[in-house]
């Protein structure tokens, strides 16, 4: 089995710390920052586009949990496409979701070190990136279970918070002391019915890093833990991000969105609670370390997997003496360099591709879990159902349904920003060719 070429990795993880490890991965500076963006297009309305982006995740995760429950591994979807669908699948899917959690990586330290100009106006973004860049790797060449014990408390702050804006903001609601605007300037729809389809993108990009957990299970210490850890998981992130949007539209005037303030400052401030700027300083900054700290761990693994079933360097596939994937990690680390100089240099619509890219291989995870599920399924016996430690109520029909609506989501994506369907076709032409390269050797 493709998952027994990954010994060597430390099996320390418990579920809550392989939970928080995807929940860091996945809570990011979109929700905290960009959360307007799609208030703007949809109006009160974006809470349906959450609501089927949850229905969506909800798919997604409980075929991984159910895959990573039966082939716990470092390479989760790779593993599985190698093993339901074909060697094509599996290379793309490890190859393009580790080029593209890369690039995320240094996207969020260039944003760290942007927030911190909110405090040291006159200090060059470029020394924050590299003080952040050494201490994340620092981190992450430690023990798994040091590193989750770091991640746990470094992503809880992000959990925290937003509970305490959801809390603050419904007491607030109910309380009359902000006037509810779910139906105000214009109604619950004012840009029409289809309008939440519209910022559907922006919300199923929300909950990437789902996918986090099953790249843990190959460092959990029991099969017993990944059925919890993936539970909550969903549980964790559809509870931040539907109750966050809830409060957000109920605070925030759709037709103002992106005009004022953060909403999260404008409920702390309405709350008289003291410095809320320097507060939501802090924490954004937090949320892009935590968001940057989980995507390296995820991003040095898969390339660790793709080492180990020999469509990488043999040598990335080495561990140091506390069992982290070392030379991977180093390699991972080469998103950091590309956004700095891609924010430098490059023109704004070249870093804009990129990430448009670094999408579609985040997608690519997302759908080949699905695709693999329904195969998965389709071959058990009713015995071998029964016996699964880990059972989604949805099914092979609803892995189809998720595969169907990502699908829909990012092709409607692609048709209003054609430069994220330009960039993700090319990349998926350089994917494939990369993998018939390769596999010549």
């Amino acid at each position: 089995m493709p998952a027994g070429v990954e010994r060597g990795l430390r099996h320390q993880l418990g579920a809550g710390q392989m939970a928080m490890v995807a929940v860091g991965g996945s809570i990011g500076t979109g929700l905290l920052l960009g959360s307007a963006a799609a208030l703007e297009i949809a109006g009160p309305g974006v809470i349906l586009s959450f609501v089927l982006a949850a229905f969506i995740g909800l798919t997604v995760t409980m075929a991984l949990g159910e895959l990573s429950s039966v082939h716990p591994a470092a390479g989760s979807f790779g593993v599985y496409a190698d093993l339901y669908l074909n060697q094509w699948a599996g290379f793309i899917a490890r190859a393009g979701y580790w080029a593209a959690i890369s690039i995320s990586i240094g996207a969020e330290l260039v944003a760290s070190a942007t927030y911190l100009a909110f405090w040291f106006p006159s200090v060059p973004a470029l020394f924050w990136v590299l003080i952040f860049s050494v201490f994340l790797l620092l981190i992450n060449l430690r023990s798994v279970g040091n590193y989750a014990r770091f991640e746990y408390w470094f992503a809880m702050i992000k959990v925290a918070t937003i509970a305490v804006f959801v809390v603050l903001g419904t007491g607030l609601l109910l309380s009359g002391r902000v006037t509810p605007e779910y139906t105000a300037h214009g109604g619950f729809l004012p840009r029409g019915t289809l309008a939440p389809l519209l910022a559907m993108g922006f919300a199923l990009y929300t909950f990437g890093g789902i996918e986090f957990v099953a790249i843990t299970t190959g460092e959990s210490r029991s099969p017993q833990e990944i059925p919890r850890a993936v539970k909550l998981t969903f549980t964790i992130l559809a509870s931040v991000y539907l109750g966050a949007i809830i409060v957000l539209v109920g605070v925030m005037p759709w037709d103002r969105a992106g005009v004022t303030e953060s909403p999260f400052v404008t409920v702390f401030r309405h709350a008289h609670i003291p410095a809320a700027p320097h507060i939501m300083t802090f924490v954004i900054l937090t949320a892009a370390l935590s968001g940057a700290n989980a995507a390296l761990y995820a991003a040095s693994h898969v390339l660790f997997s793709l080492a180990r079933t020999g469509w990488a360097p043999a040598v990335l596939g080495q561990l140091n003496a506390a069992g982290s994937p070392k030379l991977a990690l180093l390699a991972s680390s080469y998103g950091i360099v590309v956004a700095l100089v891609l924010e430098k240099w490059a023109p704004k619509d070249a870093f804009v591709s990129i990430l448009g890219a670094a999408l579609v291989g985040m997608m690519l995870a997302w759908l080949v879990s699905l695709a693999a599920h329904i195969q998965f399924r389709w071959k058990l016996s009713a015995s071998q159902l029964g016996a699964l430690p880990m059972r989604s109520p949805l099914g092979a029909w609803g892995s189809a349904l998720g595969f169907v609506l990502i699908l829909v989501a990012f092709l409607e994506t692609g048709w209003n920003s054609h430069l994220t369907l330009v960039s993700g076709g090319v990349y998926m032409v350089v994917l494939t060719a990369a993998y018939f390269l390769l596999k010549k050797k």
